[in-house]
């Protein structure tokens, strides 16, 4: 990504900005205010930049929405790739919400999960942007239940469970303690809800 760029204000000589400054910044207004409730005022206001500057640069409103999703995911849940290098399937399931607990109450940003945000929010008018949502959440799905059907191949995991139905599992939970962060929620809150599931874990 460029880390500049000209645009043309409405009046006057043309002005630069750093596009990676507005990106991040355009990030925490939808993930604190959700797609459809991120007004394009707030948006240009906490990027410092005019609409026509923020078009020229991005696109429009569902544009940048899919770039901030980019750096979401880049710089938000780079843990989750770690996750799966994890050598047993509970160590992939702790690292999983423990990171998830890291992210969501990390001072940097919001507390929640930009992807259940957008994905429980949004309207008839943003369902490309669920969708989207939903597609990146279905490909994080589907590396874990090839992760976990590697562990059960390796005896990591007893013969009775269900892949498809562990990760669902696992993703409900971590789903709703982004929730529970979202509504206050402390720390210790979310740890306690890690611990109590990785005591129910069929794995070792």
């Amino acid at each position: 990504m460029e880390s500049a760029a000209t645009a043309v204000p409405n009046k006057g000589r043309p002005r630069e900005f750093c596009v990676d400054a507005a990106l991040a910044a355009a990030l925490g207004v939808f993930w604190s205010k959700g797609y459809e409730g991120a007004s394009m005022a707030d948006l240009t206001a906490a990027m410092g930049i005019t609409k026509p500057s923020l078009y020229a640069a991005f696109g429009n409103k569902e544009a940048l929405f899919h770039k901030a999703l980019d750096l979401y995911e880049a710089e938000k849940l780079d843990y989750t790739r770690e996750a799966l290098k994890q050598p047993t399937a509970r160590a992939v399931a702790e690292y999983f919400m423990r990171g998830a607990v890291d992210a969501q109450t990390s001072s940097s940003g919001p507390k929640g999960c930009m992807g259940v945000i957008n994905s429980v929010a949004c309207g008839s008018e943003a369902e490309s942007i669920k969708a989207d949502v939903i597609a990146r959440r279905s490909s994080s799905q589907a590396a874990l239940v090839e992760r976990f059907e590697r562990a059960k191949r390796e005896g990591d995991l007893p013969d009775h469970v269900q892949v498809t139905d562990l990760t669902a599992y696992l993703f409900a939970l971590l789903q709703g303690m982004a929730v529970q962060a979202g509504s206050g929620a402390t720390r210790a809150d979310l740890e306690r809800v890690v611990d109590m599931s990785l005591m129910m874990w069929p794995g070792r």
